[in-house]
């Protein structure tokens, strides 16, 4: 796929280190082994070094060239303790760092935070908040930002080659949006969209379009689109917009026919996590769309997240995204 020959090229370019958090875990394996047979990514894989190799053999994966740590034998375990301490100011003491280091959701979040990898991608078994929470503890937000949001990149496959590729945020992190959020989630789902090749054109979405509806989710969504324009002047922004209207011509024809952005809409933005997951989850299992996500935005370093019901081949796309974030920062 283009998309990801792109990303795979950025790599080649600019190798870059990804941890790991469940080394030893099948899933893992595989995708770990089929990334370093491509030579643009070095894993980083946390766990016991006997077992991993030990479940690498059984399976019959190659990682040679991986690497392996385990928190329990790590060579500079009080390096990471004094750092962490540094990290939290105040919120944690040396003991509890120490506990928590622990735990690999922790210490490879550390890892990246030391600088001793580029990317982290964990919850193959750990939990969503099991892998966000150390990440906005250690990593914390981009200058600017406040919150950590999301972004699910949608593929249509096409037989001619020309996929249709769609950005939504958010799907997955921020239940209740309010206007300020709905304008950090916009603005940094407009840069994810571009990292995949997406020339965004942006619609805010709603149960009304243009006033035909009234609320306070209607006034939200216009009111933070208004506020992205005035933020992105460049970018082709509508909203509040219905979904029919933003990606069907005819309608759009219709019910806006003056909107440039109406009927061609490729970048979504949600009023909450209801209408987002569902709205993904519509695409991805009624409309033929690959989901890749939820991709986190807003982080210093790629820090993303896996459903523990994933496969092999979604850890190895998700790897490739997460490391290729790091080429974008």
């Amino acid at each position: 796929m283009d998309m990801f020959r792109k990303l795979i090229d950025s790599l080649r370019a600019h190798p870059r280190k990804i941890v790991f958090t469940e080394g030893s875990d099948p899933r893992i394996l595989e995708a770990a082994a089929r990334l370093l047979s491509g030579t643009f990514l070095t894993p980083i894989l946390m766990g016991n070094e006997l077992e991993i190799l030990a479940a690498a053999q059984r399976a019959g994966y190659n990682i040679r060239g991986a690497t392996i740590i385990d928190p329990k034998t790590y060579h500079d375990t009080e390096g990471l303790v004094k750092k962490m301490v540094e990290l939290r100011k105040g919120k944690m003491n040396e003991e509890q760092c120490r506990e928590a280091l622990t735990h690999r959701n922790y210490f490879g979040t550390m890892l990246v935070a030391t600088g001793q990898a580029d990317a982290l991608l964990g919850g193959a078994t750990y939990s969503t908040a099991d892998t966000v929470r150390p990440a906005l503890q250690l990593i914390k937000t981009k200058p600017g930002n406040r919150i950590v949001s999301s972004c699910f990149i949608m593929v249509h496959p096409s037989a001619t080659g020309d996929s249709t590729v769609l950005a939504m945020g958010d799907c997955a992190i921020n239940i209740h949006p309010n206007e300020e959020d709905l304008v950090e989630i916009a603005t940094e789902t407009i840069k994810c969209a571009r990292m995949f090749g997406v020339d965004p054109k942006v619609a805010f979405l709603s149960y009304s379009t243009f006033g035909s509806g009234a609320g306070e989710d209607v006034d939200k969504m216009r009111n933070a689109a208004e506020k992205v324009k005035q933020l992105m002047p460049n970018v082709p922004i509508t909203g509040e917009m219905q979904f029919d209207a933003a990606v069907s011509p005819i309608v759009a024809e219709t019910k806006c026919p003056d909107d440039k952005v109406a009927g061609y809409a490729n970048t979504f933005i949600f009023p909450d996590i209801n209408a987002g997951n569902i709205g993904y989850k519509i695409a991805q299992r009624l409309g033929g769309f690959e989901a890749y996500g939820p991709i986190l935005c807003g982080l210093n370093a790629p820090i993303n997240d896996l459903s523990r019901g994933c496969n092999a081949d979604e850890v190895y796309s998700m790897a490739i995204i997460t490391a290729a974030q790091a080429n974008m920062v």
